[in-house]
């Protein structure tokens, strides 16, 4: 049997853990693996929730089932607290990758390009990816005001998950928002999926070309794919709602039927 480790070996093996975490956090590459981490999690939370949003397309009896199953998870809250943390770190990271990049006067955040598959952008990558991801926080923000803490003074808030979000995708300054923030956000994950693995070092010349069109075609799916919402389940919900139409003809008259008197 194995003696148990001493007291001295123990408190010698946790300041080993808290030196490798403060060298991961506070050092340029292990800051960058950890938005790269933090990063690709995000990007499969998005296709979940995208995934869950195209049942605005087939009616709100689907899409509130939808999110009444969601609501009942027991797991939910400390998933939405994982959400949470996942983009507070990733926004911390980037803000302070890039100020302190910024002050010393270096490249900021630079993956390496290629002129064939990236994005042709009329900024340099690194500075586009602040900038999109600085407009994509305060989208963000909107949704989460609009829909999760429900505080718009111009809503009327019902238990319908369906009309609310029909609120929030149908008037005019709202369907702007949810429209032009998805697309943003394509743009962004369109550079940001290839940086993440080349962050985490797994880029190789044979398929670095490859990830870049994955990466551009992610963008492009997402980006698309919550930007139709606002633009096409308006006109659908208001096409579903319409009165059938009128064939012109006068309705039948009603028979009166005489029911014979009973004793």
């Amino acid at each position: 049997m194995d003696p148990a480790p001493s007291p001295a070996s123990s408190n010698l093996a946790r300041q080993i853990n808290l030196k490798w975490l403060h060298r991961l956090i506070t050092s340029s590459i292990g800051r960058k693996f950890i938005m790269g981490v933090t990063g690709l999690l995000l990007c499969g939370f998005l296709v979940g929730h995208l995934a869950g949003n195209f049942l605005l397309f087939k009616g709100e009896k689907d899409f509130n089932e939808y999110a009444e199953w969601i609501h009942h998870q027991k797991l939910l809250p400390l998933i939405e607290l994982g959400l949470l943390l996942l983009f507070l770190a990733h926004i911390y990271l980037a803000f302070v990758t890039t100020f302190e990049n910024r002050k010393a006067r270096q490249q900021r955040y630079v993956v390496k390009e290629s002129k064939q598959y990236d994005l042709t952008l009329p900024i340099p990558a690194h500075n586009w990816m602040f900038i999109s991801g600085s407009i994509i926080l305060g989208f963000l923000l909107l949704h989460l005001v609009d829909l999760r803490i429900g505080i718009r003074p111009d809503f009327v808030y019902t238990d319908s998950a369906y009309a609310n979000t029909m609120q929030a995708i149908s008037n005019p300054i709202g369907r702007i928002a949810y429209i032009v923030g998805p697309i943003i956000l394509g743009f962004h994950l369109a550079h940001g999926f290839a940086s993440a693995f080349q962050s985490l070092g797994l880029t190789h010349p044979k398929y670095s070309g490859l990830i870049y069109k994955l990466s551009i075609v992610f963008g492009i799916a997402i980006g698309a794919g919550f930007a139709s919402l606002p633009i096409l389940v308006p006109g659908m919900a208001n096409r579903s709602t319409k009165p059938a139409a009128t064939t012109g003809t006068a309705p039948a008259p009603a028979v009166a039927v005489d029911l014979p008197a009973h004793d």
